[in-house]
């Protein structure tokens, strides 16, 4: 145990060369649990919200005999409130739990230090860098783009969707008195409706890049990055002249 990270060396058969590796604990189970329920519901929405927007073909025969659509639109709103509840309980964790759980709901915008850790990121990822630097929890540009194309939309899509949800419910729903103002905003349903399909490929968007640079930095930074959304560990590995 140095400094609070447990390492451990691992040689070859002939004692040539080792592997080190630090483990540290980052992610709390809530985190992890928060991660994954989210993954599944934001996929459940990507799903069934393409289908609302753009409907499938008509079947033929009478259409009280055809519920498909009627199941899609539930699933839809019983992932999205799946989602929402999930969201309230990470924002409380983000209190709770420790110092990396609040990365994602902040930008140190004002640190001149910050912009020259997302700069040095940038590069990284561009290969223009030649060494990874390395982080706990998530890096300066990882921070900026969970930030900017994760926390923020993910946001405006819930009380969106809560919006659009209380035409259905009437005027004397919760869901009204407490997003109805939405349309003080946009009085029109339908640029409602357009915003928020919208704000689904921007989470699409995000989710290819989250997907690409967790599988990127698992294999050319040395350190765990998918495999510590399950175990909670962050793995950093560094090979060592034995």
């Amino acid at each position: 145990m140095v400094d609070g990270v447990q390492v451990s060396g691992v040689g070859d058969a002939h004692g040539a060369r080792a592997v080190e590796r630090q483990t540290v604990y980052v992610y709390e189970a809530p985190v992890r649990i928060w991660h994954w329920v989210n993954a599944l519901c934001i996929t459940a929405l990507f799903v069934t919200g393409y289908f609302i927007a753009s409907p499938l073909p008509s079947v033929p025969g009478e259409a009280s005999n055809s519920f498909l659509m009627g199941y899609i639109r539930f699933a839809h709103f019983a992932a999205g409130q799946t989602l929402a509840a999930f969201y309230l309980l990470r924002v409380y964790w983000a209190f709770a739990g420790s110092p990396h759980c609040r990365q994602i709901f902040y930008v140190p915008f004002w640190s001149r230090a910050y912009w020259s850790e997302v700069l040095h990121e940038a590069k990284w990822y561009l290969f223009l860098a030649k060494a990874p630097k390395k982080y706990l929890g998530h890096n300066p540009l990882a921070q900026l783009i969970m930030f900017s194309l994760f926390t923020v939309p993910l946001i405006f899509m819930i009380v969106t969707g809560f919006a659009l949800y209380s035409e259905g419910e009437g005027v004397d729903s919760w869901q009204h008195k407490l997003f109805g103002w939405v349309f003080a905003i946009w009085p029109n349903s339908q640029e409602v409706h357009t915003l928020h399909h919208l704000g689904m490929w921007v989470l699409v968007t995000f989710a290819i890049i989250h997907i690409y640079a967790a599988v990127r930095e698992d294999i050319v930074s040395r350190q765990s990055i998918i495999s510590s959304m399950i175990s909670g560990e962050r793995i950093f590995k560094d090979e060592a002249a034995d």
